[in-house]
């Protein structure tokens, strides 16, 4: 879980994971490392360009954008692993409010388990059975 534990009032950089009962909106992975996983999820593999917009005062808060390679922002392409499966969840999304969270995802873990920014991490092998078992219908219920 995040830094700053589960939160019920989650504001932009705080760390905290929401407390809530959340729905997956789609998966996205990394084709270029691994085949498309079993899920009842609608799929959308990640490309170089794909990123996420985290600054409250941007018209496109909390939702995907697409980068050119001299632009900065949250690139959903890492060298690590932790977004090779990234799960987007219904937090903050309808409607969206500025500084009320961006980008928690449910995504994998560093070797370690060290906190993350807020988002939800587990290992490769729990997130492929998740997968296998999750649909759009699907509660996720955090805290």
């Amino acid at each position: 879980l995040g830094r700053g534990g589960i939160l019920a009032n989650k504001r932009e950089g705080d760390g905290g994971t929401p407390r809530g009962v959340f729905h997956p909106r789609q998966l996205w992975w990394r084709a270029d490392r691994h085949q498309r996983p079993a899920t009842f999820l609608p799929t959308r593999p990640i490309r170089r360009e794909d990123a996420w917009c985290e600054d409250p005062a941007d018209r496109h808060y909390n939702q995907p954008i697409r980068l050119d390679r001299m632009q900065g922002g949250d690139r959903l392409t890492r060298e690590d692993h932790l977004y090779d499966f990234i799960i987007e969840i219904d937090h903050n999304a309808a409607p969206r409010v500025a500084g009320r969270g961006s980008a928690v995802f449910l995504h994998l873990a560093r070797p370690n388990f060290s906190p993350t920014a807020g988002c939800v991490s587990m290992t490769k092998a729990s997130m492929l059975r998740l997968l296998r078992r999750m649909s759009p219908q699907t509660r996720i219920v955090i805290g």
